[in-house]
């Protein structure tokens, strides 16, 4: 199903369903119940994150600071937490800052309710100056994809798009793949079974769009279900909804050793670790495998081969001041 969404996304098709249109009705009419209950509107307006961070390393290498870009929807823009620091960009960039032992800028175009369709205004606003252009890129997209039920072929095309246009400028890319939304407390059955399909299905499919635009994805999934079993009220914020400073601490682990390797700096090698159950697959079972458990990293390989990576996650790396330093540019 995967490869047939991408597929119909590269070649034109719009026509994919993936579930039928009785099985739609009952999905929207819960949706509608669930936002009742969690709260989506309550949720406090993301802070601003942009700036640089790491500044006391300015003057240990010499180096210019590394530009770090954030795009997406609300948990990009890190909805539900009240200060900068607590942000996934912020989180990504103090951990990028202190592994690399060099500043990082960050700049984080995501918007609250976006959708794949955001992705290309998004990508336009990053890459306008081009003395600023992005080393790397984080994109967080999907959940609203699913309950707006825009095609996923469409989904993945948007997405495909905006990797590309990011790599012919020369900044790797990681996505951050659809979320798992049967995890949401709110969400019951048949809806929770039904979230559950739906998203592993488009965030398989978003995965093979990016590895084939020279992108790298890391599975988002359930990864906060069995802590939010165990204390619901930790990992998710406010409303229900949308995840905690501890929740996206959780996400951002998962996230930053891709992030880190995808730029050289994770003291790891690319070897497959089969303890780890490590393989080199068709990249449409790797991206079936990938959705199916969180956390999983997928990379292309050689041709319609893709490395399946089950990184070690480490705590983050913390930095003296985990606040933004405006730079000239947010200050103008």
């Amino acid at each position: 199903m995967a490869r047939r969404i991408a597929a119909g996304a590269a070649y034109g098709g719009g026509g994919i369903g993936l579930v039928g249109a009785a099985a739609v009705g009952l999905f929207l009419a819960e949706v509608q119940l669930a936002k009742r209950s969690v709260g989506g509107n309550s949720a406090p307006v993301p802070p601003p994150g942009d700036g640089l961070y790491g500044m006391p390393l300015s003057g240990h290498t010499g180096l210019p600071p590394l530009r770090l870009g954030m795009l997406g929807d609300s948990t990009a823009a890190g909805q539900g937490v009240r200060r900068a620091g607590q942000t996934p960009g912020a989180l990504l960039a103090s951990g990028l800052a202190a592994v690399a032992e060099r500043p990082v800028e960050l700049r984080n175009v995501a918007q609250p309710g976006a959708m794949s369709d955001d992705l290309e205004r998004q990508v336009t606003a990053l890459l306008r100056d081009p003395a600023r252009r992005p080393d790397v890129c984080v994109i967080m997209i999907g959940a609203n994809d699913v309950t707006h039920r825009m095609p996923a072929t469409q989904s993945v095309r948007h997405l495909a798009s905006a990797v590309r246009r990011l790599r012919t400028v020369g900044a790797e890319v990681v996505v951050g793949t659809c979320p798992d939304l049967g995890t949401i407390e709110p969400v019951y059955q048949p809806l929770r079974w039904l979230a559950r399909r739906v998203s592993r299905q488009l965030a398989a499919a978003q995965t093979i769009g990016t590895v084939e635009q020279g992108g790298r994805t890391v599975s988002l999934g359930d990864l906060l279900g069995p802590e939010f079993l165990a204390n619901p009220r930790e990992l998710f914020g406010p409303d229900n909804y949308h995840p905690s400073a501890e929740g996206y601490a959780t996400a951002a682990m998962a996230v930053l050793p891709t992030l880190c390797a995808v730029l050289g700096l994770w003291p790891e090698s690319d070897r497959l670790d089969a303890s780890r159950d490590e393989d080199m697959l068709p990249v449409a079972k790797a991206a079936a495998e990938a959705a199916a458990e969180a956390g999983t990293e997928v990379t292309g390989a050689r041709g319609p081969w893709a490395l399946l990576k089950h990184r070690r996650r480490r705590r983050l790396p913390t930095l003296p001041n985990a606040e933004p330093t405006p730079t000239e540019a947010h200050r103008a």
